[in-house]
């Protein structure tokens, strides 16, 4: 299969006569963007030299044809940018905000977990109740069947035992419970 193509002259000859005229056009459709406007001026000039047959047409001067071209590629090119989501540069990504990171948190609730199952059954029931569950220490006594001082005492050591099996997990002061995390805070 052969395909016929503009000759080179007369492709030369089409750019010297439309391609000021055209590039200014394409100027304007792209709302002053130099560099698409050449990208489209070199894909109109592509089009001419594919079709040969264009300048066979029954006008004087291929310069409708052309305009005609290079409008329906800036429309096309338009449409295609459209399509697509809009692209970032690195200056909004410096002003976005930092996603949580959730590998610590992570790492502490698997730490938290392995201690908690290391302590004995009561102490860790009583943990359960009051921690994981907010029960009050009065219904975790009356949930456990166990009196409310068992309870605070149970408590006590449990978070003592959690402390040590913990490292690197402080107690926050104003409040006076074990904080998983918090020297990440």
């Amino acid at each position: 299969m052969t395909t016929t193509k503009t000759d080179e002259r007369a492709l030369a000859e089409l750019q010297r006569e439309h391609g000021h005229a055209l590039f200014h056009f394409l100027l304007g459709l792209t709302f002053g963007d130099r560099q698409r406007a050449e990208d489209l001026l070199q894909e109109t000039l592509v089009r001419a030299w594919q079709h040969p047959e264009a300048f066979d047409g029954p006008y004087e001067s291929m310069r409708p044809w052309l305009f005609t071209v290079a409008r329906r590629l800036a429309i096309d090119a338009r449409r295609s940018r459209l399509a697509r989501p809009a692209e970032v540069s690195d200056a909004g990504l410096e002003c976005a905000p930092a996603g949580a990171d959730t590998a610590e948190s992570a790492v502490a609730a698997l730490d938290v977990r392995e201690a908690v199952r290391a302590l004995s059954p009561e102490h860790r029931s009583v943990l359960v109740q009051i921690y994981f569950r907010g029960l009050s220490v009065g219904e975790t006594a009356e949930v456990l069947g166990i009196p409310a001082g068992t309870v605070k005492s149970r408590s006590h050591y449990a978070l003592r035992v959690l402390s040590r099996n913990l490292p690197g997990y402080t107690r926050r002061p104003s409040q006076g419970r074990t904080v998983v995390g918090a020297s990440c805070l």
